[in-house]
């Protein structure tokens, strides 16, 4: 009988992943792109563009959770099973889907934002000399660090496993006959086996309110931004 194996990511280890992302990224393109990282640094003298960097940022992983959403639905997922939230608090924005998914499913969907949004258009941004453009693909490189565990993870499990995810945002379950706990899983925690999962709790749309306050800050430097 199948069970559902839980699993929470740990933030701690999550934050730490992404900032070594973060470094080894900017270092190459120091290395490799110079020039890119010298622009980068100069968006920074710029005010009007550090007013807006935050707004940007935050339409970027906006945007990144659209992509997750995309990978789902192209891959089979229903779109009206698909929700989203946005929780600063906990340093997450997430796409959840409602459904138990293939493991083909939820690879695609935690690819996509991370080679799309990712590394495509950190090349563009390189070729066609945006450094705005490679500065919010940096970002989302690093902030695409717990899709990466996800994905290293998942891979290695048997093709016949489900994937479901929990409301919270940062947990997920394995439907699986066999112990997935078995499997290296750095920056994930095992929480245990239950029969099932609640399914009510999701909601279309989750703000937390430290989220809120950021995006009202986040549209008055827009509105700042642009008369500057």
């Amino acid at each position: 009988m199948n069970k559902y194996h839980l699993f929470k990511i740990n933030i701690t280890k999550l934050n730490i992943i992404s900032i070594l992302i973060l470094v080894f990224t900017i270092i190459f393109t120091y290395l490799l792109f110079p020039s890119s990282m010298k622009d980068i640094i100069l968006l920074f003298d710029d005010i009007r563009m550090c007013i807006l960097l935050l707004p940007l940022m935050i339409f970027y992983f906006s945007l990144h959770e659209l992509f997750h959403a995309l990978g789902y639905i192209i891959n089979g997922a229903n779109p009206k099973k698909i929700t989203f939230g946005m929780e600063l608090e906990k340093s997450v924005f997430y796409c959840l889907c409602k459904d138990n998914v293939t493991r083909t499913n939820i690879l695609f969907s935690l690819m996509y934002p991370l080679f799309f949004i990712g590394i495509v258009t950190y090349i563009l941004g390189i070729i066609f000399n945006s450094p705005m453009l490679t500065l919010l693909s940096i970002l989302n490189i690093s902030g695409a660090s717990g899709d990466i565990l996800y994905f290293l993870f998942i891979i290695r499990l048997d093709k016949d496993i489900l994937f479901s995810e929990l409301d919270d945002g940062t947990s997920f379950a394995i439907i699986s006959k066999k112990d997935p706990s078995k499997y290296n899983h750095y920056g994930l925690d095992y929480v245990g086996v239950v029969d099932s999962i609640p399914r009510n709790d999701f909601k279309i749309l989750k703000i937390s309110k430290l989220s809120l306050v950021v995006l009202i800050i986040s549209i008055i430097a827009i509105v700042f931004g642009m008369f500057i």
